[in-house]
């Protein structure tokens, strides 16, 4: 009687072991929960806009004299803007679901590089007294939530859209004769993306092959810390309006596996 009780056991346990990975062999590209890893190239455009009051010769403005009167005026990069580029590398985790030919699914990401933009020229004398010669902006993170939606082209290859929000730290460095500042911002906006997934079954049925691009518009952002010591925005500080704006595009290939089905449990 023991061992009819311990065989039924054995039983109970191999099915449980054995029926999820049953599940697993017929995975989708994209389908169940997934994880990824990808590195690509990534550019960009920064547009800065700058609107003074300007400081007449002869009257002073807050704390500052009128030895360093200037005229007032707007300035902007209606051509083109700055370049960023360079590589970065992250990963996704997801979770799909196949209802036929359509696709469904949830998605996270977070990526990491060196892209970036510098220039340098000559000395500017900043309102504050300092003077830099060179400015440098690195984008050093990005992470963001996704919606997706897709069709299968056949059984092995998904291709998807999916749209969300991206939020991007950038670290800023200027280089000057009196000292060197840096500081953080953070930027972020809706960002938008397609890809094709298909399954490299001659290594195992649960992974795929993933090429993609994304796309993140990072809206308008004040900047007003630039000069100051400590880096502090004003939002409303008076006699300028300083303002940056931006976009980013990222071609990318990875990897992603998917293991884990939550129907699985039930």
């Amino acid at each position: 009687m023991k061992k009819i009780k311990l065989i039924i056991a054995a039983v109970a346990i191999l099915s449980l072991v054995s029926s999820p990975a049953v599940y697993a062999d017929g995975f989708a590209p994209g389908e169940g929960m997934y994880l990824g890893a990808f590195a690509g190239f990534g550019t960009g455009i920064v547009q800065p806009k700058v609107a003074t009051q300007g400081n007449a010769f002869g009257t002073t403005a807050g704390a500052l004299s009128s030895s360093r009167f200037h005229e007032g005026g707007s300035w902007e990069a209606n051509d083109g803007g700055l370049g960023l580029a360079g590589i970065e590398g992250g990963g996704t985790l997801g979770y799909g679901y196949r209802m036929g030919d359509v696709y469904a699914g949830l998605e996270g990401e977070y990526a990491a590089g060196d892209i970036k933009f510098k220039l340098s020229g000559t000395a500017v004398e900043l309102a504050s007294g300092d003077t830099i010669t060179s400015v440098e902006a690195t984008k050093e993170w990005t992470g963001g939530a996704f919606g997706r939606l897709g069709f299968y082209l056949n059984k092995d290859t998904l291709l998807a859209f999916r749209g969300g929000v991206l939020v991007s730290k950038f670290e800023v460095k200027t280089a000057g004769d009196n000292n060197d500042l840096s500081e953080e911002f953070y930027g972020g906006g809706p960002s938008f993306g397609a890809s094709l997934e298909s399954s490299v079954t001659a290594i195992d049925p649960n992974l795929s092959v993933r090429i993609g691009a994304v796309y993140t518009d990072y809206l308008t952002a004040s900047v007003f810390g630039i000069s100051t010591n400590t880096g502090t925005n004003f939002a409303n500080r008076s006699g300028h309006n300083s303002e940056v704006t931006g976009s980013a595009l990222s071609a990318r290939i990875g990897l992603q596996y998917s293991f884990f089905d939550i129907n699985s449990l039930f």
